[in-house]
């Protein structure tokens, strides 16, 4: 198959977008006699007049040879092996042309068959994500008519979608994270198919699930995503819990949350919200609404400690079903979770003094506090006095949470 090719009058890219360690380590390859092309996301994102988060490469070079000539790379994967080429704390991918069988519809649980540009291409999940970007010529090179894909805001599987779901059901996913990122219209076969495949979701690698929700929750269209994750069928799968809270009349307490930290992540010099701080959003709701049956409505005044034992609750209920949060992650949510409520008790002391826990990531609290804020505009001039209140002692709190200490094994008694 021939490839149509775009020059720069056509595409309009400015090779001075691109990473210049990205196109460092293009040049080398090529200079050893490797073919070397950006591809995917970096691609469609530079063409959508979007700025790239990463910037992946593709090339006929096997891994071990990619870290031949690049001494700092690690080779991660078993799966899907590639070369993470480091420089300080800045990270490229890079990986060999791959080749796979798109006809089959049995789940890849290996994906390490070397091929050609072509296959490699034909073997990706959408047409958008199909171009490659030759640096040397300044060239979109598309083999499955990617390009004017673009052109037409439409998302289009490569291959047949049904079978593609089924190869790697995570497609589902990002099928509806390009949607609700870029306003994309889904080709009525992928929209089909998404309805016949919803199932097949919980065959997906729970880590790589996991990553691809916290992305969408860091990427300023989570209130899209989610609605379209609950519109689908895939939430109810994946977070139950959620899903069925999102279906109530209460669930816009959740769709408010996620809107206004989109809004916080769009602006220009706020700092990004933190994965903790966003995963309260999720669970802050449910965990309001558990007080209230159990306590409040009770006419009884929940203290912290059943405060923490019900938001334990909470984070197993919406985090225990298809993934679990790593325990770090877990900890960090639910310190933002109870300190609401040391901020906003249910029993007010009159002129209580505030006092600043002595807990490494309180900030996070207060950013969460924030988002509340916005949504009750009511709790500004309390918001103000805890960030006084903290900004005077910040410098004497712990900055980390300690590591915890493994337990000794006992020794063998001789």
């Amino acid at each position: 198959m021939q490839p149509k090719r775009y020059s720069k009058d056509q595409h309009g890219i400015d090779v001075r977008h691109i990473d210049p360690k990205a196109l460092y380590i293009l040049e080398k390859l090529r200079a050893s006699d490797h073919t070397a092309y950006l591809v995917g996301g970096s691609v469609r994102d530079l063409l959508l007049g979007k700025k790239p988060k990463d910037f992946d490469i593709s090339t006929s070079a096997k891994p071990e040879e990619i870290k031949r000539l690049f001494p700092s790379a690690i080779l991660i994967g078993k799966r899907f092996r590639l070369a993470h080429v480091r420089f300080g704390k800045k990270v490229i991918e890079v990986s060999t042309f791959r080749s796979g069988d798109i006809e089959n519809e049995e789940l890849i649980t290996e994906d390490n068959i070397w091929g050609s540009p072509e296959e490699d291409v034909l073997r990706r999940d959408f047409t958008i994500n199909g171009l490659f970007y030759d640096s040397e010529k300044e060239e979109v090179i598309d083999f499955v008519g990617g390009y004017p894909d673009i052109e037409k805001k439409m998302l289009r599987a490569i291959g047949q979608p049904f079978l593609r779901f089924k190869q790697d059901p995570v497609r589902m996913i990002r099928c509806l994270k390009f949607k609700a990122r870029f306003g994309l219209e889904v080709e009525e076969d992928a929209r089909l198919a998404l309805i016949d495949c919803k199932g097949e979701i919980t065959k997906s690698a729970q880590a790589r699930v996991l990553e691809e929700m916290l992305r969408m929750l860091e990427s300023g269209a989570s209130k899209n995503f989610f609605q379209l994750m609950t519109d689908h069928g895939l939430l109810q799968h994946l977070l139950p819990a959620i899903a069925e809270h999102l279906e109530t009349q209460e669930g816009n307490e959740i769709y408010s949350y996620l809107e206004e930290a989109d809004g916080t992540l769009k602006e220009p010099h706020h700092p990004n919200l933190e994965r903790p701080v966003l995963l309260a959003c999720l669970a802050f709701p449910l965990l309001e609404r558990h007080l209230k049956v159990h306590f409040i409505d009770r006419e009884r005044i929940p203290h912290l400690g059943d405060i923490y034992k019900e938001a334990n609750q909470v984070m197993d209920e919406v985090f225990h079903t298809f993934f679990k949060i790593p325990r770090r992650l877990r900890i960090r949510t639910l310190s933002i979770l109870i300190s609401q409520y040391r901020i906003t008790p249910f029993q007010k002391k009159k002129n209580a003094k505030i006092r600043i826990p002595r807990a490494p990531e309180f900030h996070l609290a207060l950013q969460f506090f924030e988002l509340r804020c916005r949504l009750e505009p009511g709790l500004q001039d309390l918001h103000e006095q805890w960030k006084q209140a903290y900004d005077a002692v910040a410098d004497t709190l712990p900055t980390t949470l300690k590591k915890r200490r493994p337990r000794r094994k006992p020794r063998p008694q001789k």
